[in-house]
């Protein structure tokens, strides 16, 4: 396995895989890797001749420069799990050397269809602009065959499925597939999340109680007298209730459009949930 960390060396291996006609997976993380991401590049490891790992901690999706500064970092322990799993090359640049200062300093501008003012886009302004400058970036630089996403950030995926196929930037990756991969979670529910070496081990048994309350949603939802606001509202009280986690929000929405929706047909809850300091992200769907 190559460690590459520059955009020019990236290009010339590229180059060499695309004029062998070799098909190309890319897998982007900010590091500090778990089973959800091996989960991501195994598959790509399966599905194509080459696969990528770009490891590079993004500080234009950051607004919180403190959160910024705590993300899990540790680039050997990364290099060892990517090269066990069978990943052949690992891009993991400086900040200086994927964007100019300009760029560091100028929001990235895109049209979101809308998908950018809900959640995580109304709880975080800016935080998807950094997300496609970072993605659309190495869209470019590794030209993919394949993008392998985890669904477990779920309205990310369905910005990202609309940058490459419905944006005006809809073309430009070629015939590009995004592959969405389903949440890994532990043995006892909790979804995987490089946050998670955040928690203290009290914290992490605290965090349980995020997916228990939405495994249990699943229950209420089939309840033929429960709407969809008494039962999103019943995951937000049931959470609140447990000491220790305080809910930013919780919204079922509709899987394509993440819009309100009155129905449990093609409905996901997403939610986002804090444990003492760190902020933790989940879901379920309910169709």
């Amino acid at each position: 396995m190559q460690i590459i960390t520059t955009k020019s060396d990236l290009q010339k291996v590229v180059e060499k895989c695309k004029s062998e006609g070799l098909s190309i997976g890319l897998v982007p993380t900010m590091g500090a890797l778990h089973a959800g991401h091996a989960s991501l590049v195994q598959r790509s490891v399966k599905e194509n001749d080459k696969t990528f790992v770009s490891v590079f901690v993004n500080p234009t999706q950051f607004n919180n420069k403190e959160d910024l500064a705590k993300y899990p970092r540790n680039i050997e322990r990364d290099a060892e799990l990517l090269q066990s799993i069978g990943a052949d090359f690992v891009f993991a640049p400086t900040p200086e050397e994927m964007y100019s200062q300009d760029e560091m300093d100028t929001t990235f501008q895109f049209d979101f269809g809308g998908l950018d003012k809900v959640m995580e886009g109304k709880m975080r302004p800016g935080h998807f602009n950094g997300v496609v400058q970072v993605v659309s970036r190495l869209f470019y630089l590794v030209q993919p065959n394949k993008g392998y996403f985890g669904e477990k950030d779920f309205q990310q995926l369905a910005i990202i499925h609309f940058m490459v196929e419905r944006s005006e930037l809809a073309g430009t990756f070629g015939d590009l597939q995004i592959i969405d991969c389903p949440i890994v979670r532990e043995e006892s529910g909790l979804a995987l999340s490089s946050r998670n070496e955040r928690l203290s081990a009290s914290e992490k048994q605290i965090a349980l109680g995020i997916s228990k309350t939405l495994f249990a949603s699943l229950k209420w939802a089939k309840n033929e007298n429960s709407t969809v606001a008494e039962v999103q509202q019943k995951v937000i009280d049931t959470i609140n209730a447990i000491d220790g986690l305080e809910v930013e929000y919780y919204e079922i929405v509709d899987q394509s459009t993440l819009l309100p929706t009155n129905t449990f047909k093609h409905a996901i809850g997403c939610v986002t949930v804090y444990c003492g300091p760190v902020r933790l992200i989940d879901n379920i769907k309910y169709n």
